[in-house]
């Protein structure tokens, strides 16, 4: 016997229509659509933390430049 629940009430999986499975199953596939997406994200943000840091490194010395402006 399968259980699901929906807004805190338990059904038995076996007793759902065609239509409810089916409204079941994209609703898992958005769940783990949205949970790869967040993987996804928090990536990019860790990725674009380094390269924010490689690029302060990578600029001139704010000091050097106006040493050679003058």
């Amino acid at each position: 016997m399968l259980n699901i629940k929906v807004d805190d009430k338990e059904y038995n999986l076996t007793t759902f229509s065609e239509e409810a499975k089916a409204q079941l199953a994209s609703l898992q596939h958005c769940d783990v659509e949205l949970k790869r997406l967040q993987a996804n994200t928090a990536a990019l943000q860790t990725a674009r933390i380094a390269y924010a840091a490689a690029l302060k490194k990578a600029l001139p010395a704010a000091e050097a430049d106006a040493a050679t402006l003058n």
